[in-house]
């Protein structure tokens, strides 16, 4: 066995060319030793040291070299790892009981209730629909309109504080006078937030949710009236609406499938949005909630149209307050000319891979979203009002700042989430104020109305 390894450790000083013996002239005396030919025959464990010395350095430099491009490899990509790995760890959902959705303009309710198995009630159920506002004005005006012939309740509650514990002004109390087509059925509800540091933000959420469920008894709502539960970018379409407060049998809690859309009507991701639901309305029972609560869902229900703002600083807000903030990951996502090149692109923006089960689909899905060029059977304030609303439209990607022209880009990204909702419509003489009341420290204001003059 020495013999074998002896023989084997001879060949590392063999001849390199001629014949001659391989020795180094940068290695030091010791290995100098070994490989000289006058020498006597240096021991098997001399041989190893030598050759360990050389080995040694090699090593050394290259973990110096490759050690930290692994970290930085992980730190930067390593959220899109885990993404492309999860059907490894986590396996799909299972899934719905899909109920096809039949309808047609000129097709009597009688019939479009027996088409789905169901029977044609004397009278319609009473509709209520219940939403937690953040700062979606122009959706949820489009969803007031489209579901307005047929909810007998609009229930809206606000907080001053977003899911992240970030404060916010009070959004639709400054705007109530937009939505006076609804007052007469409007319950409207304000809590306050709890603010704390470091709590996880579905805690928040859930406790918002919590107080809805007083409110919605506080409108008046009674056992087997129609309760919606949806996000106010979650929109069912009029006639599903009205389909279910007609029809008798539906089921007690049925999920709506919606069109998935990503920043606008023009980008059509997928039909898997399904959170939206109908509940049948049972005291004690029915509690308001954003997760999956039945196994049925009604197919092609409305659209979900999510991150679809007008203003560039309301995603920035979005992004800094929803409760998945863990996600913004790097400054630069909040830079207000890469969320405006993202939002043309049909891009993510936080630079993720979907969030799906199998390759195929991961696979699939990578990339920019294909532009769709169609506006059919939308909402139909939305298409009536189609140039207020042209940045919702196919082809009008660009939007607009939020803050007035005269207010920098980096300022808007650099702001604290709390600064910049109240400034959407100010007049630039009022912004230095507007910024030392929202915007906290003296130092933060004397920073940001540098900035403001400046840049």
């Amino acid at each position: 066995m020495t013999s074998a390894l002896s023989k084997s450790l001879d060949k590392v000083c063999a001849m390199a060319e001629g014949g001659s013996r391989y020795c180094s002239k940068k290695s030091d005396d010791f290995c100098g030793d070994i490989c000289d030919e006058d020498s006597g025959k240096p021991s098997t464990i001399a041989r190893i040291r030598c050759i360990l010395r050389g080995l040694e350095l090699k090593t050394i430099i290259f973990l110096l070299i490759m050690v930290p491009i692994i970290i930085l490899g992980l730190y930067v990509h390593g959220q899109k790892v885990s993404y492309f790995l999860r059907p490894l760890w986590e396996s799909p959902p299972k899934p719905f009981n899909e109920i096809p959705h039949y309808y047609h303009e000129n097709v009597s309710m009688e019939n479009l209730c027996k088409l789905h198995g169901w029977r044609t009630r004397e009278f319609p159920r009473r509709v209520f629909d219940a939403v937690l506002f953040s700062n979606e004005v122009d959706l949820l005006t489009i969803r007031w309109h489209e579901l307005y012939p047929y909810v007998n309740e609009f229930v809206l509650l606000e907080s001053n504080s977003t899911f992240t514990g970030i404060p916010k002004p009070l959004v639709f109390a400054s705007h109530r006078d937009e939505f006076k087509f609804v007052e007469p059925r409007l319950t409207y509800g304000q809590i306050p937030g709890r603010f704390r540091k470091g709590e996880n933000p579905f805690v928040e959420e859930a406790f918002q949710r919590l107080a809805l469920d007083y409110l919605l008894k506080k409108a008046g709502i009674q056992d087997d009236d129609l309760l919606i539960m949806s996000d106010v970018d979650e929109i069912p379409s009029r006639h599903t609406i009205n389909l279910l407060r007609w029809c008798d049998d539906i089921p007690s809690i049925l999920h709506l499938r919606l069109k998935n859309y990503l920043y606008s009507f023009e980008f059509l991701l997928d039909n898997n949005s399904w959170r939206a639901s109908v509940h049948r309305y049972q005291s004690g029972k029915t509690t308001y909630a954003h997760y999956r609560q039945s196994d049925m869902i009604l197919a092609d229900a409305g659209w979900h149209c999510s991150f679809c703002f007008r203003h560039i600083s309301e995603f920035i807000f979005k992004m800094k307050a929803y409760s998945h903030v863990d996600r913004v990951r790097f400054n630069k996502f909040l830079n207000p000319y890469r969320v405006q090149k993202v939002i043309c692109k049909g891009a993510d923006l936080f630079d993720m891979l979907p969030e799906e089960y199998t390759f195929k689909e991961i696979i699939g899905k990578m990339g920019p979203i294909p532009h769709s060029y169609s506006a059919v059977h939308l909402p139909a304030h939305l298409i009536e009002n189609a140039e207020k609303y042209r940045f919702l439209l196919p082809g009008n990607c660009i939007r607009e700042s939020g803050i007035p022209l005269y207010a920098s880009a980096r300022l808007l990204s650099l702001m604290p989430p709390s600064c910049l909702p109240p400034l959407l419509s100010l007049s630039p003489p009022t912004v230095p104020f507007s910024i030392a009341t929202y915007c906290g420290t003296v130092k933060e204001f004397v920073t940001l109305v540098v900035m403001w003059r400046w840049l």
